[in-house]
């Protein structure tokens, strides 16, 4: 008895579906068919004018680049430490600038603050105190002195930049 009801059910659905593909615009492309049979020749304009919009946007871009290069300065210049590198970098930027490639990275930028503030915001993040969940597994197992470390290293980033221009 189950079979026969589930066979019923199954038969039912299949012909709901096979009926509302066929009588249903959305399936046959609907108002969007039509919209497509419009486009003809005027496709290549509007992809002419798209490619003249790409090309403006990009030379917009470049010029963001540049400034923001200009701005950092020859910040690349200076070296960081392999734990900076393996731990920092991915998210605030390889000088703690909160930019790599002049794109905005995820973490805040890092890039002058005092060794003191930093201590304090990578303590905050170890114990728990602020809410981060990576910055809280990158630093639990760092020890007091790791953590200073680490603050006094950023801290100097202004100074090695300064030093390296």
């Amino acid at each position: 008895m189950k079979n026969i009801i589930v066979g019923s059910l199954t038969a039912l659905i299949l012909g709901l579906m096979v009926f509302i593909m066929m009588d249903d615009a959305v399936y046959q492309g609907g108002e969007h068919a039509k919209v497509i049979h419009d486009f003809g020749d005027k496709q290549n304009i509007s992809v002419k004018t798209v490619v003249v919009q790409d090309k403006s946007d990009r030379e917009k871009e470049n010029d963001e680049l540049k400034a923001l290069q200009e701005k950092a300065g020859s910040t690349k210049k200076f070296k960081t430490s392999l734990e900076y590198k393996r731990k920092c970098s991915s998210c605030h930027g390889v000088t703690g600038s909160g930019y790599q490639n002049g794109r905005k990275m995820m973490g805040p930028k890092l890039f002058g603050q005092s060794e003191a503030e930093l201590y304090k915001k990578l303590s905050d993040f170890k114990a728990g105190r602020t809410e981060n969940l990576v910055m809280k597994g990158l630093l639990i197992k760092n020890t007091d002195k790791d953590l200073k470390r680490l603050a006094k290293e950023i801290s100097e980033f202004k100074v090695r930049a300064a030093a390296a221009k």
